[in-house]
């Protein structure tokens, strides 16, 4: 059975960082590629960032692109999403996903 844990959500100020990760089990993790998708309150899901199966391949979303990292660790079955410069507007759940299957989230918000 697939299995995506993600962590390290919290409430941060506008233009703070934070770094989350995403523990995969039940599969060959290292043979598929990964992605970070999000859910800001309201409106519907955004794929924020996508990974290879290797992780030498990374593609963005426009909105998070030079402030978001998308990277992994095959040996620890490990992806991770590092944040920089947040925004109000990065508020929200975000899911590890392979394909479409997804965590339960975990939850960003930036406010002051």
């Amino acid at each position: 059975e697939v299995q995506l844990v993600e962590s390290g959500g919290d409430l941060v100020q506008p233009g703070g960082s934070l770094r989350l990760s995403c523990a995969a089990s039940g599969f060959a993790f290292s043979s598929y590629g990964m992605m970070w998708v999000r859910q800001a309150p309201g409106k519907g899901l955004e794929t924020v960032a996508i990974i290879s199966s290797a992780g030498d391949w990374t593609s963005y979303a426009g909105s998070v692109k030079g402030r978001f990292t998308i990277s992994r660790d095959n040996a620890k079955n490990m992806l991770y999403l590092q944040l920089n410069s947040l925004r109000t507007e990065d508020t929200g759940m975000y899911y590890c996903a392979k394909g479409a299957i997804r965590g339960k989230g975990t939850l960003v918000t930036i406010s002051s």
